[in-house]
């Protein structure tokens, strides 16, 4: 199992920014994949970026130019600037694992608890 522990978020004027953190923990070998999700209400959950263990980055067309993700390890943090009322959600941590096993590909996502991030206008 791999536990995912989530920092920062809170409430921040439209145009403000914010840093939210996540530290892997546990079984963290063959994590490939980490990032960032979000869930606004009444929507279903969105890729905002990811990060792979060579560093490729993936972020949504929403946040590209605006949002900066960054991985140390086991570590991710995305820097989130000139943030908009729409951005307002949950988010949540991601950490993908992939494991080849005789041939046979095992993958698995483990999921953070979800902060709150929340921006007025």
């Amino acid at each position: 199992q791999v536990q995912l522990v989530e920092s920062g978020g809170g409430l921040v004027q439209a145009g403000g920014s914010l840093r939210l953190s996540c530290a892997a923990s546990g079984s963290i070998a063959s994590i490939n994949t980490m990032g960032w999700y979000r869930q606004a209400p009444g929507k279903q959950r969105e890729l905002v970026a990811t990060i792979s263990s060579g560093g490729l980055t993936n972020y949504a067309d929403s946040v590209k130019g605006r949002f900066s993700l960054s991985r140390d390890n086991t570590m991710v943090s995305l820097q989130m600037n000139s943030l908009k009322p729409e951005d307002t959600a949950v988010y949540y941590c991601n950490a993908h694992k992939r494991r080849v096993i005789l041939g046979a590909a095992y993958e698995n996502d483990y999921w953070g608890q979800g902060t709150q991030v929340t921006v007025s206008s």
